[in-house]
């Protein structure tokens, strides 16, 4: 087992509401990873082939045809798309975790937030449901199950995953981190607004703050998702002593026009989109801190140490050996010696969850003569 492994996070945007030229795009990414040696290729939350920053920005009432594009432009966990990115992962020889928005065959309208983790000979190692779909995003994909609790066992060390708001679930990341998870890979979206531009009220100063002095009712300030994102990374890194992956989306222009075209309100909705904190992507270490990584320029190929991309679409490599998740152990163990077996106990189902289990008749056999 190689102990060294070259990581390739992919902050990059989707051709919205598009599987096939998404799927496109996302092999010529890992064409370029590969070229650079790169071991694992890693991509955005549903990155195949949209994540639904509409239903954060607009009313239910008028989102019924982009939730019918969700759902057509999604893709199955075994259909062409994936095929697809299995095969180039086997061409190139590498690893590739990859969100996907994906439909099912029960159901034209189900859907589920997942992510697929797959072998360089182009296996499905690993694929997970998102357990709970966070706020907005239950207008759009149903509760996954357990599992994809799993981590991939491969040549570099054993990798895991989880989508988002998961992360913030201490008991999923336990799950992974009993497993002996080395690298973890934290998927996220482009923006993650919460809050939208108001009318500030005319009681306020002319500073824009309000009599009580609670400037955050009249600034309206979004949810710091950068911040949120990295804490959460980092207190599972911390905790699981191992490295962290976190693979932002990039919101780009054609997902903006196709948001605001159509809204009741336009103005206000391009608004939010355009203020919104974009999401970043960067490395952490098994201490939690910031690893830095670089980037490869494409005509001249040097390497550009940086710290995190958040608003142009690139691709941030590191270098990682995995032997440093080792150390921290000494101090924290916490599924072994700083764990108390005795006292938790933690139970996790991973069956897969279908709608309906058939039994079918079986057509009795003839009764023996010599029965009574």
């Amino acid at each position: 087992m190689s102990r060294s492994i070259r990581i390739a996070a992919c902050h990059a945007s989707p051709v919205f509401l598009s599987a096939r030229e998404t799927t496109h795009k996302a092999i010529g990414l890992i064409k370029q990873a590969a070229k650079h040696k790169a071991n694992l290729v890693v991509f955005p939350e549903t990155y195949i082939s949209a994540f639904p920053t509409w239903s954060a920005v607009r009313s239910p009432l008028e989102n019924h045809d982009l939730f019918k594009r969700m759902a057509l432009e999604s893709v199955y966990a075994d259909g062409e798309e994936v095929q697809a990115i299995r095969s180039a992962a086997k061409k190139m020889d590498v690893l590739v975790s990859i969100g996907i928005s994906e439909k099912v065959r029960t159901s034209s309208a189900t859907l589920y937030n997942s992510n697929l983790i797959i072998g360089n000979k182009g296996e499905v190692l690993v694929h997970h449901r998102k357990l709970m779909p966070t706020f907005f995003e239950k207008l759009t994909w149903a509760p996954g199950d357990g599992h994809g609790l799993r981590v991939a066992e491969t040549q570099f060390g054993k990798i895991g995953n989880l989508i988002c708001g998961e992360n913030t679930n201490p008991l999923a990341r336990y799950s992974l981190m009993a497993q002996g998870e080395q690298v973890h890979i934290s998927t996220w979206p482009a923006i993650w607004p919460t809050r939208g531009p108001e009318p500030i009220s005319d009681n306020v100063d002319e500073n824009h703050n309000p009599p009580d002095g609670n400037s955050s009712v009249a600034k309206n300030a979004n949810y710091d998702n950068v911040a949120a994102n990295r804490t959460r990374a980092a207190a599972h890194c911390f905790e699981a002593k191992c490295f962290g992956v976190l693979c932002s989306g990039v919101l780009g222009i054609d997902a903006i026009k196709t948001i605001v075209s159509g809204s009741y309100k336009p103005q206000l909705v391009s608004d939010v989109l355009e203020q919104s904190q974009r999401g970043a992507t960067m490395f952490l270490d098994p201490t939690g801190a910031l690893l830095q990584g670089f980037t490869i320029d494409e005509r001249s190929l040097e390497h550009k140490p940086t710290d995190y991309l958040q608003m142009n679409e690139d691709i941030l490599y590191a270098d990682m050996n995995l032997d440093d998740c080792i150390e921290g152990k000494q101090y924290h163990d916490v599924v072994g010696g700083y764990q108390r077996l005795d006292v938790f106990e933690v139970k996790v189902d991973r069956s897969r969850r279908y709608p309906v289990n058939f039994v079918e008749d079986v057509e009795k056999a003839p009764k023996n003569e010599d029965q009574d």
